[in-house]
């Protein structure tokens, strides 16, 4: 018996599929597709949300000094003249961060080599270039899904059934994050 499904496709375009569902189904907390691709995008998901529910409490907060560029009232760097150059004013700012231990860091890296990157662009045209952000799955996947899911063995998604599809009448369902 095979290990997985083909899904009709070779495997650089079927594992490109399978990430971007997995992707896809980690930033929305659901996605349509049919009952066999529902079935191996589980097979990813599952085994990543528990890594992150392993991992979601193993780093350390940390204070640094950071430079941080001085900014008047619209937003914009503060410059003054020294030697006869324009240069940017620095103030020194104490920040805390995050600190990630060795196998949450591996894990995190582990977490990466599945996703793909995913960008934020907002519906209205105005200002669409400026407020385009990119969006941290995996800080996602610590932070929430981590702690929604810590005291959980397991079952982390469920397949919905919403009926065939027109076309070719292929099972349509509904995954989603339980």
């Amino acid at each position: 018996m095979a290990e997985y499904r083909k899904l009709g496709k070779k495997t650089k375009l079927r594992k490109a599929l399978l990430r971007a569902q997995a992707t896809q189904l980690l930033y929305h907390g659901r996605i349509i597709t049919t009952e066999a691709r529902a079935k191996e995008v589980q097979k990813i998901v599952e085994p990543l949300i528990a890594l992150a529910a392993k991992e979601k409490d193993n780093f350390e907060e940390v204070t640094v000094k950071a430079k941080v560029a001085r900014k008047d009232k619209d937003g914009k760097r503060v410059k003054e003249v020294k030697d006869g150059k324009k240069v940017t004013v620095y103030d020194e700012v104490e920040k805390k961060i995050t600190k990630d231990a060795p196998s949450r860091l591996h894990a995190r890296r582990q977490i990466l080599r599945v996703l793909y990157p995913v960008t934020e662009v907002p519906a209205q045209a105005a200002g669409r270039k400026k407020n385009t952000k990119e969006v941290d799955l995996v800080a996602k996947l610590f932070d929430e899904y981590g702690k929604k899911y810590a005291d959980r063995k397991g079952g982390y998604t469920r397949i919905v059934k919403i009926g065939q599809r027109k076309g070719d009448a292929a099972m349509e369902v509904v995954l989603e994050l339980v």
